[in-house]
């Protein structure tokens, strides 16, 4: 009976020992997304991100509830770290308690064999249980070699996922001068059409191609970092994205003979790119519905017109223009929502719009006569 609790803790340990260092392989060290794969990484961070959200958003205080809501990212990494570690501590547990008679002295039970297993991952060893045979030996060998290999992983990933994350909010913070915060892509055009802002709008939408092939490598390696929230008020990366590929719709499908069309263009691809794997990789059902009304488009238009541009209200225009928004806009407005991001022009939240009670697209109602 003995020996047959022994092979089976043994064979138990080294399952669970395979399954965490392969789901610590594909959530750490593959640069690409795990998708359609059981992954720690899916199964505690979106139940985990439920209830941070709905406690964080408790308070009246838009304050507090950012700054509750601003931890969630760091704090799930460091509950992923800790729950690999507890992983390996007992799936080295369960293969020393079977190999227990190979320790001096001799482990008596399982709590003993966790303790030796926990000790050596970190490793803070006494020495008092020592592994006198080859086996038991090589156990404690390749365990300790783990601890130091979690750590390096744990160091690593701190600092590729922050530079990541300044990389993300400098374009950001520096789009506050141009469409405000939240960011709004009828202001971005409004001030590039000022005086002395001669190539503006191209440097922008340039900057975002980059900025959306930049995002597209890092956050779908580590979707981790869709949860890193800007650190200042009323920004939101999702919000921000959203005005210049608003703004690079508006270019394309309504102003004439704009210099800058081939700029947004690129822009917009990329930013399409981007969108479309993140649907793929949170499991979002895109849908077909540019999500604005046409009066508010309409309003836009007039905004742009009265800035300097030769732009088209039409309804030729406003169909390509819907047409090209809802390439995008349904799986912008999904991210901005789970995310809980502020509400900004177009994006996010719209039910404090007065004609609207869900964020999808419905028919305004007509003003009364």
């Amino acid at each position: 009976m003995d020996v047959f609790i022994e092979v089976l803790t043994t064979a138990l340990g080294l399952a669970l020992l395979a399954v965490t260092l392969y789901d610590l392989f594909q959530s750490v060290v593959l640069p690409r997304p795990a998708v359609n794969k059981v992954q720690l990484a899916r199964i505690v961070i979106r139940p985990l991100w439920i209830a941070w959200r709905w406690i964080g958003l408790r308070s009246s205080r838009l304050d507090r509830n950012e700054a509750r809501l601003a931890a969630f990212g760091p704090v799930s990494l460091l509950v992923l770290f800790g729950i690999w570690a507890f992983a390996l501590v007992l799936a080295y547990g369960l293969i020393i308690y079977g190999v227990r008679d190979e320790f001096r002295p001799v482990l008596q039970d399982f709590p003993e064999a966790f303790y030796v297993s926990a000790s050596t991952l970190v490793p803070l060893a006494y020495g008092d249980f020592i592994p006198e045979q080859g086996f038991a030996r090589t156990v404690i060998f390749f365990e300790s070699l783990n601890g130091v290999a979690l750590a390096a992983l744990a160091i690593t990933l701190l600092f590729e996922l922050y530079g990541a994350f300044r990389s993300r909010e400098e374009p950001v913070v520096a789009l506050d001068a141009l469409a405000g915060a939240p960011a709004s892509a009828v202001q971005l055009l409004e001030t590039a059409a000022g005086k002395g802002m001669d190539g503006i709008l191209k440097e922008t939408f340039d900057e975002w191609r980059q900025w959306s092939a930049m995002v597209l490598e890092s956050h779908l390696a580590y979707p981790l970092l869709v949860y890193f929230r800007s650190s200042h008020d009323n920004e939101a990366w999702i919000n921000s994205f959203g005005a210049v590929m608003d703004s690079a719709a508006l270019v394309m499908s309504s102003m004439e003979e704009e210099p800058t069309a081939g700029a947004a263009k690129l822009m917009f691809t990329v930013g399409n790119h981007l969108v479309e794997d993140m649907a793929w990789v949170f499991g979002l059902k895109l849908q077909s519905d540019a999500i604005i009304e046409e009066s508010e488009y309409v309003a836009a238009i007039a905004r742009l017109k009265a800035a300097g541009y030769r732009a088209h209200d039409g309804d030729v225009h406003w169909q390509k223009f819907s047409k090209m928004r809802g390439k995008y806009a349904s799986g912008l407005n999904q991210i901005a929502q789970w995310l809980a991001a502020p509400p900004a022009p177009w994006v996010g939240d719209r039910s404090y719009l007065p004609h609207r009670q869900r964020p999808r697209r419905v028919t305004a109602p007509k003003p009364a006569s």
